[in-house]
């Protein structure tokens, strides 16, 4: 007569499955056999480390940014530290825990590759690539607008078959450097197809007429505010390097000329030609964080750039 194996009976390691759940949220409470909550910790890890980030760089008031993004983060780590502590305690109650057929250690590797190699990483990849991305300034070639070591939330929807709005003069636009395909650029579009740019001394002109409205002198050079179709911005020139370099030339069909605000300090469109369209990546939107050495830049935190 056949009879049924008895069922296997394992202690649960309380210490292994607080480490699991350090490893990855949820992953402990799979191994003490609690299915439903490993899977609602996961995603709301999940939820909390990328999409939120999203929906706040994109569709939330700019004077929201900074509080909501520490919300975030405090829930986030909230639901880790939550995962941990939950994990080890529950382990140290199942002493005679009843192992079902999956409880298997490979079972547990193979589900720590499909979360942790590759749910979260093409999750991550996928809104990075179509919806926002951050990136942080490296140089001085956009102040007085966006200083260095500003970090910022780029719109990756701009420029998009079916985005609402269509690159336009004045945007701070991201875009592939063209002599190193390695690497993006940060720029304020000047000119667009089919228009005549000349740049004379500190003025810029598109099809003859001239983007300065206001100048005001400075210790070092020149504040000039320039503006276009109900867009307003500052850039400044250095005394010293106001005569270089002069530019004359036509935005060819696809392309958009563009310059740095930091007119005497950036590498642009004067110096290495006009940019495809298509190798415009994204539109920046607003600074969520920004330092420089050991200071901290508080006040603009949130900044909407304009």
């Amino acid at each position: 007569m056949q009879t049924d194996s008895p069922p296997r009976i394992k202690r649960r390691k309380p210490l292994f499955a607080l480490l699991m759940s350090l490893i990855l949220p949820g992953f402990g409470q799979l191994y003490n056999g609690e299915i439903n909550k490993a899977i609602w910790l996961f995603l709301s890890f999940t939820l909390l480390a990328v999409p939120a980030v999203v929906l706040i760089a994109l569709y939330l008031p700019a004077s929201w940014t900074l509080p909501a993004l520490l919300a975030s983060v405090l829930a986030w780590l909230g639901v880790w530290l939550y995962g941990m502590v939950d994990a080890f305690r529950s382990a140290r109650r199942k002493q005679d825990h009843v192992l079902q057929g999956w409880q298997k250690s490979g079972t547990y590797v193979l589900v720590l590759l499909l979360c942790s190699v590759l749910a979260l990483p093409l999750l991550t990849d996928y809104l990075r690539q179509n919806l926002v991305e951050s990136f942080r300034v490296p140089s001085e070639s956009m102040q007085p607008t966006v200083l260095k070591g500003d970090i910022l939330f780029a719109d990756k929807r701009y420029n998009r078959p079916g985005y609402k709005q269509a690159v336009q003069r004045g945007d701070i636009a991201i875009f592939v450097y063209p002599n190193n395909r390695t690497t993006y650029y940060i720029k304020r579009i000047i000119g667009l197809p089919g228009e005549k740019i000349q740049v004379k001394g500190a003025d810029v002109l598109i099809n003859g007429k001239p983007l300065r409205t206001e100048v005001s002198d400075t210790d070092n050079g020149l504040l000039v505010t320039e503006s276009s179709e109900g867009k307003s911005w500052q850039v400044f020139w250095g005394e010293n390097k106001l005569q270089l370099p002069q530019t004359e030339l036509m935005v060819p069909p696809g392309h958009v000329f563009v310059m740095g605000d930091n007119r005497t300090g950036s590498n642009d469109s004067r110096f290495f030609g006009v940019v495809p369209l298509q190798d415009v990546v994204g539109k920046a939107r607003q600074i969520w964080f920004s330092a420089s050495g050991n200071s901290v830049h508080w006040e603009r935190m949130g900044k909407v750039l304009q």
